[in-house]
């Protein structure tokens, strides 16, 4: 399974944003754009002017490092939001969102997408009842996602008890705290979805 293996840190100071990619480390001074906010690599540390395609670029490149996927799934997914009836940008951000391992994150399950992928992919989360490993998975309204009668034991499972006791769900799911079970009841919408994205910007890349 092909995933990005690097410093994440390296990805906020490469987009110049706090993306969250390492849970409550981003909310204390340790955060990379607190400590240290240039670009990776040996150069001087002022940013240069970007032109616009390159803001088109580099908003597509933070959707993706947010979300944790490559660049040929990204694509795909955008091609999938393209086909569908409404506003691409908007199903983009939905497509992205029911994905199974942000599910689990947005559930407190994890604490972030990229523990949420590690959880998924270890056989710790089902879907229906049915143990489901493929993080990319897409969930659907009505779908029940809850965690493995084996994991009920582990570790993750307790710290995940912990996290999810001061996690508000938000509008379109639901979560039961004291069985840890989190069910769709509706698609999100665009107030509900990852606010640090601009999705017209992405779709002009994409459009040109």
């Amino acid at each position: 399974m092909a995933r990005y293996t690097g410093p994440v840190c390296r990805l906020c100071r490469r987009i110049g944003e706090e993306l969250g990619l390492k849970g409550e480390r981003c909310l204390t001074g340790k955060c990379a754009i607190k400590r240290r906010n240039m670009p990776p690599g040996t150069h001087t540390p002022r940013r240069r002017k970007m032109s616009e395609r390159g803001l088109q670029l580099r908003e597509k490149q933070k959707a993706r490092y947010i979300f944790g996927t490559l660049e040929r799934q990204f694509h795909k997914t955008f091609v999938e939001a393209e086909r569908r009836p409404g506003m691409t940008g908007e199903n983009l951000l939905r497509l992205l969102e029911m994905r199974l391992d942000n599910l689990v994150y947005t559930l407190g399950f994890a604490s972030t997408r990229n523990q949420g992928r590690q959880l998924v992919a270890h056989g710790h989360i089902t879907v229906n009842g049915r143990k489901t490993d493929i993080p990319s998975a897409a969930v659907k309204v009505g779908d029940v996602v809850s965690w493995t009668s084996q994991s009920v034991n582990s570790e993750s499972y307790k710290d995940a008890q912990d996290r999810a006791q001061s996690t508000a769900a938000p509008g379109w799911l639901s979560l039961d705290h004291e069985n840890m079970v989190g069910r769709v009841i509706r698609v999100p919408s665009r107030e509900e979805m990852e606010a640090r994205i601009n999705e017209s910007v992405i779709t002009e890349y994409y459009s040109r």
